[in-house]
This record gives C-alpha cells, structure tokens and sequence, in this order.
C-alpha cells in the first residue's frame, strides 16, 4: 500500500514539473489584480476571503460558534457571580456609550461597504461586539439579558449561520450572483452578503459570550 502513495506522490511532482503555471497566461496582471478581476470587488481581501478561500471561511465561522457553545457548555454548571460590579459614575457611562456607538456605527459600514474598502465582515463583527461590551458594562446585566431574549439573538445567530454556509455551498458548486459595476455599492456578487452574514454572526456570537461571562465571572 505504501508503494502506492509513494507512486502517487512522484507522478503528482512530475504532474506538477510538466504543466505549465496557470498565471503564466496573464503576465502583465499583479495577484491583486487578477483577485480583483476574479471576484469583482476591488477589496482583494474580501474576494480572496469570501471566494478564493470560501472553504476555509466556511469552516472559520463554524469554529466560531463551536467557541460560543463550547464557552457555554463549560460554565454551565457553575454558580452565577453573586455581585457584579459595573461604572456608575456618569463621565464613564457617557464615555462609554459614546464609543459603543461610534463603534456600532464603524460595524455598519465595514458590512455594508467592506467588499469596497478595508474591513469585512469579520472587522465588522469585532466592531459590533465591542459596541454590546461597552453598552454592558455600564448596564445592568439583567437588562443585557432581557433583551437578548427578546430579540432571539441566539435564534438569529444560528439561522446567519446557516444561510452563510447555504449561500457558500451554492457558490462552490458554481452558481454566482451577477458581480455588476466594480466599485459599487450593489457589486461582487455575493460577497457582500457573505459580509453582513459574518459581521452578523460574529457580533451576535460576542454578545452571547459577554454576557455568559457576565453572568458567571462578574464584569471587573
């Protein structure tokens, strides 16, 4: 049997010494360029991210809510923090509300407009959970709390999930979306909603997480 991966590797080197290199055919475009061209966003990252390594994106946001599961699992059977210290004094409350909406404010535009410029889904997210971190700790968890529960965050959380990892099978089997005008908002594809789906899972899954360790490791 070993002779047969040994056989399989040489002919794999020889494959590889004899076929010629598929950029070989566009010599005068940069990689970030052809990238660009590929995947019609002018932000090589996101195209690179959320096309040229879709496989692995997939498997990074399910890693991510294997984190959050996990973090529940393992704190489940521990007895919640009996006091919970937060800021009480008004410059810290207002200092930090202030920065949850700039930073909630920055997410929405790194989702909407990260296949255009820097950013994503995944700075996006980070974004949105910072906004929730500020907001809690100036706020009572019991309200942080509550309106999770209203709002079935966690449901949504799920159904990001897996409307990402549909919208990915789709696009590696090869059905695309039109990529319309490089540079527009309305462009790549379905990149930019492979951005929105990330951002909001990744800032859904940070409020899950905040508030488990909340609830059971106090906030200061």
């Amino acid at each position: 049997m070993k002779w047969l991966y040994i056989a399989a590797g040489i002919a794999l080197f020889i494959k590889f010494l004899i076929m010629p290199n598929p950029t070989a055919a566009v010599p005068d475009l940069s990689i970030v360029e052809v990238v660009v061209q590929d995947s019609g966003v002018p932000n090589a990252v996101s195209g690179i991210i959320f096309r040229n390594r879709l496989y692995d994106t997939i498997f990074e946001v399910i890693v991510f809510t294997i984190a959050i599961m996990g973090a529940q699992f393992l704190l489940a059977n521990e007895r919640p923090s009996c006091t919970i210290y937060q800021f009480n004094d008004q410059p810290s409350i207002v200092l930090a509300r202030l920065g949850a909406t700039i930073a909630a404010i920055v997410g929405v535009e790194l989702a909407i407009r990260g296949h255009l410029s820097p950013g994503g889904g995944f700075a996006a997210g980070v974004a949105g959970g910072t906004a929730i971190g500020l907001v809690a700790i100036t706020s009572s968890s019991q309200w942080m709390e509550s309106i999770y529960q209203r709002w079935n965050a966690a449901t949504w959380e799920k159904v990001s999930v897996l409307i990402f990892i549909v919208l990915s099978v789709i696009t590696l089997v090869g059905f695309e979306l039109p990529q319309g005008n490089v540079g527009s908002l309305i462009s790549g594809g379905v990149v930019p909603l492979l951005n929105i789906l990330v951002a909001l899972k990744v800032a859904l899954g940070s409020w899950a997480v905040v508030l488990i360790f909340i609830r059971y490791r106090g906030l200061l």
